[in-house]
């Protein structure tokens, strides 16, 4: 089968970074579900295990954790699907990703792909919509009200592919002001466009501009990207008894100054019940039904913002360096492996 890999860790300026290859099929077993990729999208955790991880000398290492495809092949215990099922899921870091024209994946974290949408519109969303949805509903509780304290998100980076499902997702309660945080036009109208009641210039201080808006501290703070910058700023502005969730990387994170307001801080990280096989772990698999309705109702759209051409190895690492510039709005995709 075709497929993009690397066995070295490098600059994606380099043309070895990510490599066009030929792999064996794999076979599925146990749980798997052995999926005819159609779509994937780039996110932030395909760079980042890039220049982090290596394969063992003379292996191949393969990317992507966002697909949509088409069920060719299950394994003994699978319950769930049967063949032709159409299909998407994020996947789980502990194994290969979905660049690849097969690809094996744990039906307990899979969920059937939204009828109304297209590969490449569905391939843009399962792990933004799984990782925005365990940190609205499963850490920060936002359907639990914090007595006396502003209903109110604060989303910083809600341009970003998290940022976009976490706007749609907050907006669903029906109770809870969304305000977003972007540093450009395009990405502050996108973020509008998608629910957010109100932008904020995340180049400037934030606290203040939270002051601005009268509302009273938010008794919720989602960090998208660049804690570490903002951390003094959310411990000015969230609320006494407010619930402080982030996903990205800060070199340090120092939470004892939100001991005076009994903050509760709270990491996200999807591949946590898939890497640890945890006991709840058709939560995924749950979630991405819940979310695939929603799509097709109407009540959620797809953040897909670019189709930047067919998986092959030039693509991707375009879309590695979009995604490194810090500059991307939505989500990228790639969809087929041409001729």
């Amino acid at each position: 089968m075709r497929a993009v890999g690397y066995q070295k860790s490098l600059p994606v300026t380099d043309e070895n970074a990510l490599v066009d290859i030929e792999l064996p099929d794999p076979v599925a077993s146990g749980h798997d579900l052995l999926v005819e990729v159609k779509a994937v999208s780039v996110n932030p955790v395909d760079a980042k295990v890039r220049m982090r991880a290596e394969p063992a000398p003379g292996e191949w290492k393969v990317l992507g954790w966002d697909a949509a495809g088409i069920v060719r092949a299950v394994g003994p215990e699978v319950k769930r699907f049967r063949l032709g099922d159409e299909v998407w899921y994020a996947g789980a870091v502990t194994r290969q990703g979905c660049n690849s024209e097969l690809h094996l994946v744990d039906e307990r974290i899979v969920g059937k792909k939204p009828r109304t949408l297209s590969w490449a519109e569905a391939a843009a969303m399962p792990l933004t919509a799984v990782t925005a949805w365990e940190m609205l509903f499963d850490r920060l509780d936002i359907t639990r009200p914090i007595p006396g304290v502003s209903q109110a998100l604060l989303i910083i980076g809600a341009g970003g592919g998290v940022g976009s499902m976490a706007v749609q997702l907050a907006r669903r309660p029906g109770n809870v002001t969304v305000i977003g945080t972007a540093s450009r036009p395009e990405t502050a109208e996108w973020a509008k466009a998608l629910g957010a009641e109100y932008v904020l210039d995340h180049s400037r201080p934030l606290a203040p501009q939270i002051e601005a808006l009268g509302l009273g501290g938010p008794g919720y703070v989602f960090s998208i990207t660049q804690t570490d910058r903002h951390f003094a700023d959310v411990v000015k502005l969230i609320a006494p008894q407010g619930r402080f969730g982030l996903i990205d990387d800060p070199p340090s994170l120092d939470i004892m100054p939100f001991k005076a307001k009994s903050v509760s801080a709270h990491w996200e990280l999807m591949f946590t019940r898939s890497t640890f096989q945890t006991a709840d772990m058709i939560r995924q698999a749950e979630i991405l039904e819940e979310v695939s309705n929603l799509v097709d109702a109407g009540v959620l759209k797809t953040t897909l913002s670019d189709v930047a051409g067919p998986i092959n190895a030039a693509n991707l690492r375009r879309a590695h360096a979009l995604l490194e510039s810090g500059t991307a709005k939505g989500k990228i995709v790639l969809e087929g492996f041409g001729a």
